[in-house]
């Protein structure tokens, strides 16, 4: 129940469109009432030569006494009904998909935005493909159970409406098509009690298979590269098998349960049927009067099978919505503190002091790490694999936030600043550029939407990508599939450094941009990132130590520590760690050009 009440803020939007509906709804219940006194007045008065009733023979006046046009009227009149009747049903289902469609639209924008203020931690944890059946599908119950509602109240008001007509007309034939209420309530009890666990089981399958989809077509070059597709095939068809097998079962039961249903109201309809037929045989009942009481009999049992199956269906949105919402309660780890303020313009100062952090289920990645970088220094980030290089530059856009130890941006804890404000600071390349299956000139835009293409290619310019783009023949418009594959690696990172440019951020995170580039397309990159760098603070992650002798400050992490803090021509003198790293990476150059390494002596 309280899961149900959760859907009314999305429905609160269209309780107008809802009031209309449920007008409709009681309207069409009324003419359903009307239904069956047509075949009543048919069979008796028409057919049978039974006296007209006064009211309708003073309706109808002479028309009455001619069968003629008697019968043709009461035909007409049933057409008007039936015409009637559906006009309703087909105006009603229109409002009810605009108000379903328009809730499940509301619902699934909102997950969506949730999960996207939901911290790297928590993504980490997750797959993929569960998102996307939480977000695309699940979503859906959220105005599926509310549309359920009116129909069940439609069902409970025929199902009155016919039973008190029908007990009028006769008691005990009312009672008695009453008889088989308690067997529907045992059935929907047992359906709730065994099938609901096993419903929640395949939704967590076919989840998984859609991450096994996601994660196959991300890592296709890998797949074909090892010759794999075979196994992956194999892997999808058993889990598909697994799913297929679990859904299955669950349908056998609920055809089980439908057919129980069917049972039962068919069971109801022979004891009515065979009660009224001796009744007629006694002379105690008309043949119309039998075929009336037989039509709301059926006209009861409709609504009354609709509630049985509406329990299970409702039941199976009800885990849908569970698994909803329990995306949407999840609590967004990285979010504005209660007093954060936005940042308007940064100088660039950051300071680090004491910072530690761990990822779950793992030792400390960072231990009391601690530096101070002046506005505008060029800042160096270097340590062996697993240091916690791109962990450190991870905290400071708050992708993640320091279990222990402070961030401080212009002096500000940047857990004062408000998320949104503080990450506009930060420009970032990364060592993988990830570009959007979309053209390279909205790829750029990225970095401030509002751009105009004049900027869009002074950005390019800068960052020595407009000549290769414009010797595309789609040029800017040049759409680039997923993951930017029609580029080159080189070429996707100098779009992905444009998109920088045209942020124009105060503070750059360089994440090892050139490490998977060649020598000549390094020096292009890195002749375009010199240019950005420049009146701005930044932090340059790098394992090829030639690519930082200039910069103002090199830190040397390993194991979480900061181990080394100075310029190039401290750090080289001295016998540490950046020494000895320098010096490997020196005799593996002089290997590969066949030279004789020359090494930096110790003091």
């Amino acid at each position: 129940m309280k899961l149900a009440l959760r859907t009314l803020p999305y429905l609160r939007p269209y309780r107008r469109l809802l009031g209309l509906s449920s007008v409709i709804l009681v309207l069409d219940a009324m003419v359903d009432l009307a239904n069956p006194w047509v075949f009543k007045i048919l069979i008796d008065h028409v057919i049978g030569g039974q006296p007209t009733p006064p009211e309708l023979a003073a309706l109808l006046g002479p028309i009455a006494q001619d069968q003629g046009l008697f019968l043709v009227v009461i035909v007409t009149a049933g057409l008007v009904v039936a015409i009637i009747n559906n006009g309703l049903t087909v105006w009603n289902s229109y409002l009810q998909t605009k108000i379903e469609q328009g809730m499940i639209l509301r619902f699934r924008s909102q997950l969506f935005e949730h999960a996207q203020r939901l911290s790297l931690t928590f993504h980490d944890r997750q797959r993929t493909g569960d998102f996307m059946y939480r977000i695309n599908y699940s979503s859906a119950a959220v105005g599926e159970i509310p549309m359920m509602v009116p129909q069940l109240a439609q069902a409970i008001i025929t199902l009155i409406g016919m039973f008190i007509v029908t007990y009028l007309i006769d008691p005990t034939l009312a009672l008695l098509s009453m008889t088989i209420a308690p067997f529907l309530w045992f059935s929907i009890r047992r359906y709730a009690t065994h099938v609901q666990p096993r419903l929640e089981h395949v939704r967590s399958m076919e989840g998984h298979s859609l991450t096994m989809i996601q994660e196959a077509m991300s890592m296709l070059r890998v797949i074909i590269s090892f010759g794999r597709e075979s196994y992956e095939h194999q892997r999808f068809t058993e889990q598909g098998r697994r799913a297929v097998d679990a859904r299955v079962r669950v349908t056998v039961s609920q055809t089980l349960f439908t057919m129980a249903i069917n049972v039962i109201t068919a069971g109801g309809t022979a004891l009515v049927l065979g009660y009224g037929a001796f009744q007629v045989i006694e002379g105690r009942l008309t043949l119309g009067t039998l075929l009336i009481v037989m039509a709301y009999v059926a006209s009861v049992y409709n609504p009354l099978q609709a509630i049985a199956g509406a329990g299970g269906t409702i039941q199976e949105h009800l885990i849908n919505l569970k698994v909803a919402f329990g995306l949407l309660d999840t609590e967004a780890e990285i979010r504005d503190a209660p007093d954060a303020q936005p940042l308007e313009r940064t100088q660039g100062r950051v300071t680090f002091k004491d910072v530690s952090f761990t990822y779950p289920g793992r030792l400390e990645t960072l231990r009391n790490v601690t530096i101070d970088v002046e506005p505008g220094q060029v800042v160096a980030i270097v340590g062996p694999t697993g240091a916690g290089k791109t962990t450190l530059m991870s905290l400071l856009p708050r992708f993640y936030d320091p279990q222990d130890g402070r961030i401080l941006l212009d002096g500000i804890d940047i857990r004062k600043i408000t998320v949104k404000s503080l990450r506009q600071h930060f420009s970032v390349v990364l060592q993988e550029p990830l570009l959007f299956s979309a053209s390279i000139a909205e790829n750029i835009r990225y970095g401030r939407l509002d751009a105009s293409m004049e900027e869009v290619v002074a950005a390019a310019e800068a960052a020595n990508s407009h000549e290769f783009i414009s010797g595309l023949p789609d040029g800017y418009e040049t759409i680039l599939g997923e993951r930017g594959s029609r580029l080159s690696g080189g070429e996707r990172q100098r779009v992905a450094v444009a998109r920088a440019f045209l942020k124009d951020a105060p503070i750059l995170i360089l994440d090892e941009p050139t490490s998977s580039v060649d020598s000549r397309t390094e020096g292009v990159i890195l002749d375009a990132l010199d240019r950005l760098m420049v009146g701005r603070t930044t932090f340059m992650i790098a394992h090829r130590l030639s690519t930082v002798r200039h910069a103002d400050l090199i830190v040397v992490l390993d194991h979480g520590r900061v181990v080394e803090q100075g310029d190039h021509e401290t750090l080289i003198v001295q016998s540490g760690l950046y020494h000895k790293m320098h010096d490997a990476q020196v005799r593996q150059r002089a290997a590969r050009e066949g030279r004789r390494p020359r090494v930096t002596p110790l003091p």
